[in-house]
């Protein structure tokens, strides 16, 4: 008998065993929910954020251009004839009024040199013929012929020194001997040139603008612009603007100039520029990855009490990584800049504070 009670006994504890998983008597009838099942809560998202602060923005414009000399021309003599004389070297400075060439003027000063012994001559037939006059020794006429000899001497010398600067080139201005064209001894005219002389400094920059901005566009502005195979970024200030748009390109011409000490600009050479239209001293820029676009407008999520909230937001200048917010935003306002497409309102964030 105690043998079958055992056996039903060990039976039972077997079938217990058995059956006692599906049962779950020793799991914990109340669990912490788990995320995303019944009755569990939202996790926080991690985010990068940061700190809207004010900053100086500058409304630009950018173009190509060209650099010119502020001064240059072709050397050439006014008079025929053979060159006795180069006072330059190429490629080297000169300073106004510095003599530059000089053709043959043989026959030009020996004419000079006759007419200035004949106004001495004339001069002193004058005083004495005025001397005569005084005491009614001689007629009015007399003395008049001797004065219009004198003065028709005077005028001859002052053609033939006339005569003589055209046989020179003197330096108008104070700039650079580019490369010349003939030698001594050669014959030139007037449509000989002899050279080019550059003023490099200051440079001027030329380039255009749509003419849509030509109200925006004076003397004054500020550009800054950067020259090929060099990484500095130079400055320069509008100076002129042509007062027609040209009616092919519907653009408008406009000239800056810009200190060039070291001689860096080269009349040709190609520039990018940028005009400065505005610059606004307290501008908020967020990064364009945290705007959202909606059919009303634009929206940015902010960051109250650890979740993500919605702010209508407008726009205003762009840059290629940042946007101007002209209203919605307030300095100290914490922007949510990724997981844009995860957020919501009301979503808990965690948030990672990066420097903007």
């Amino acid at each position: 008998m105690k043998k079958k009670i055992l056996t039903v006994v060990i039976v039972l504890a077997i079938i217990f065993l058995v059956a006692l998983p599906k049962l779950n008597l020793f799991s914990e009838k109340e669990k912490t929910p788990q995320a995303g099942g019944p009755g569990a809560g939202p996790m926080a998202l991690q985010v990068n954020a940061l700190v809207v602060k004010p900053e100086k923005l500058d409304n630009k414009l950018v173009f190509t251009g060209s650099v010119l000399p502020n001064e240059s021309l072709e050397l050439r003599v006014e008079s025929s004839g053979k060159i006795s004389k180069i006072l330059f070297d190429e490629g080297k400075p000169v300073k106004k009024g510095q003599l530059l060439l000089e053709i043959n003027d043989d026959e030009l000063v020996a004419q000079l040199q006759k007419q200035r012994y004949n106004q001495k001559l004339n001069q002193d037939n004058e005083y004495r013929q005025r001397k005569l006059l005084e005491k009614d020794a001689i007629s009015q006429e007399e003395y008049d012929n001797a004065l219009n000899r004198l003065n028709t001497t005077i005028a001859d010398i002052k053609l033939l020194e006339a005569q003589l600067a055209k046989t020179r080139i003197i330096a108008p201005f104070d700039g650079v001997i580019g490369l010349r064209f003939v030698s001594e001894g050669a014959y030139v005219n007037s449509n000989t040139t002899v050279a080019t002389l550059y003023s490099l400094s200051p440079a001027k920059i030329d380039f255009s603008v749509p003419g849509r901005y030509s109200t925006q566009v004076r003397s004054g502005k500020k550009i800054r612009f950067t020259i090929e195979n060099d990484p500095r970024v130079l400055e320069g200030e509008v100076y002129a603007v042509e007062p027609q748009i040209d009616l092919n390109t519907r653009t408008l011409k406009v000239r800056a100039l810009a200190d060039n000490p070291e001689g860096l600009l080269l009349p040709g050479q190609f520039v990018r520029v940028e005009l400065i239209l505005e610059t606004i001293e307290n501008a908020l820029m967020v990064p364009s990855e945290a705007l959202v676009p909606e059919m009303q407008g634009h929206k940015v999520f902010v960051v109250a009490s650890g979740k993500a909230k919605e702010t209508k937001v407008e726009i205003g200048l762009r840059t290629d990584r940042y946007v101007e917010i002209v209203n919605g935003l307030s300095e100290g306002d914490t922007l949510i800049t990724t997981g844009i497409l995860q957020l919501r309102q009301g979503l808990p964030v965690q948030l990672n504070l990066i420097n903007q």
